[in-house]
């Protein structure tokens, strides 16, 4: 049985999500599976740009975009005029009674509208307030707009995406969204430990990205060697990059000798180990375009997916190289309760299904227990939580505040 919001390690954590499109809801979405209370705060009328995004126009159009839906599930949705004053009042409320305050506004809105964090901690001196932004709060490039491709530009990985030929080159998926959305679901974990509990957390997409490129900032930094696109090819290690079968590409990454010996021997190419261009590592790195034409004199004779389970039975990393709807249908996914169905989702025609998070936590695949909101459809509910009449609500609806 998957956890949920009376289960997960996060239960009792009230999370504000004052974000968009990507990188903040998806650091949200972390929260919720674990088991967070999430309301995600959205501008009346629209809400967030992502319910008009993905490959579906019918959903787009209807608010349920397919790059909402793939982020959103187990929130409820609260739509507030937060330029209003009473719009204001009421999220004000809700902080009062929240842990969490997550916006990725360009660095400046906050303070414009009266709602930054120096303002917030007056009202809950324990709120962790973590802003996710391009570049950081501070710094000549602060007040620039950010998207997932711009902070792939600058930070130096699409110089090092593909290879000489195709580089630079964007990374298939929103890697810098995604990496900014981890770092700050993981600093906001650490801040809900800390104690006394309060915070500001300035998370940087771009910092975010240059941390996880440690081997290729660090060759840079203390080797003096300038990074470089190498396709297919691990440059630490050779025989160890993407080789040719019968039927498409596999990985094989014989980093070890052992792993080396092993793989010259299975594919009765023993020959290539007494060759002195192939001695060391050092020589096979040197010479690794020459061993690999030899070692796919053998690899295309037969199928990727047959030569990565021998090669992984004797202890020598391999893997066949999938497509996304292959990946999702390998046994090693689907027997993992990784992908959460929701039969029925609001304003959907379809059941929707969803990533989990990539961990579990003692057997058990942490997920959420709703769909996808529609636009502003807990804002009742969430008001009269709070206090608000029925008659309150309804004339804050007509003057355009919910």
């Amino acid at each position: 049985m998957a956890t949920d919001k009376q289960t997960g390690p996060l239960n009792g954590v009230r999370v504000l999500d004052l974000t968009n499109v990507l990188a903040g809801p998806f650091a949200c979405h972390q929260l919720a599976h674990l088991g967070a209370d999430v309301i995600k705060v959205e501008a009346v009328g629209t809400g967030d740009l992502a319910r008009n995004l993905g490959s579906d126009p019918d959903l787009s159009a209807a608010g349920m975009g397919i790059s909402f839906l793939a982020q959103n599930a187990g929130k409820s949705s609260l739509t507030l005029n937060l330029k209003d004053p009473r719009g204001k009042d009421v999220l004000e409320q809700l902080v009062q009674g929240a842990d969490v305050l997550v916006e990725n506004y360009r660095p400046g809105v906050m303070e414009r509208l009266s709602l930054c964090y120096d303002t917030l901690k007056q009202v809950n001196p324990n709120l962790v307030y973590c802003a996710i932004s391009g570049f950081g709060q501070t710094g000549p490039w602060a007040t620039r707009p950010a998207y997932d491709q711009i902070i792939q530009g600058v930070s130096g990985v699409m110089s090092i995406t593909g290879d000489a030929q195709s580089a630079p080159l964007r990374v298939g998926y929103p890697l810098a969204d995604t990496i900014g959305g981890l770092t700050a679901a993981m600093a906001i974990c650490s801040a809900l430990n800390a104690t006394p509990r309060g915070a500001y957390i300035d998370v940087s997409m771009l910092e975010s990205v240059l941390a996880t490129m440690g081997w290729v900032v660090s060759n840079h930094l203390i080797g003096g060697v300038a990074p470089s696109a190498q396709g297919n090819e691990n440059p630490t290690s050779a025989p160890s990059g993407a080789f040719q079968c019968a039927d498409g590409l596999i990985n094989i990454a014989a980093n070890k000798d052992e792993q080396w010996v092993a793989l010259a021997r299975h594919l009765g190419r023993e020959d290539l180990l007494s060759k002195e261009v192939f001695l060391t590592r050092e020589d096979r790195k040197t010479n690794r375009l020459r061993l690999k034409a030899e070692l796919e004199t053998v690899l295309t004779t037969r199928s990727a997916r047959d030569w990565a389970e021998e090669l992984n039975s004797l202890g020598v990393p391999a893997g066949a190289v999938l497509s996304v709807p292959e990946a999702l249908a390998t046994a090693q996914i689907t027997g993992r309760d990784f992908i959460t169905r929701f039969a029925s989702v609001p304003g959907v025609d379809r059941p929707v299904d969803v990533v989990s998070v990539g961990a579990m936590f003692d057997g058990t695949r942490p997920t959420v227990s709703t769909p996808p909101p529609k636009l502003g459809q807990d804002t009742t509910s969430i008001l009269e939580n709070l206090g608000y009449s029925r008659i309150q609500i309804e004339t804050l609806r007509k003057e355009g505040v919910i």
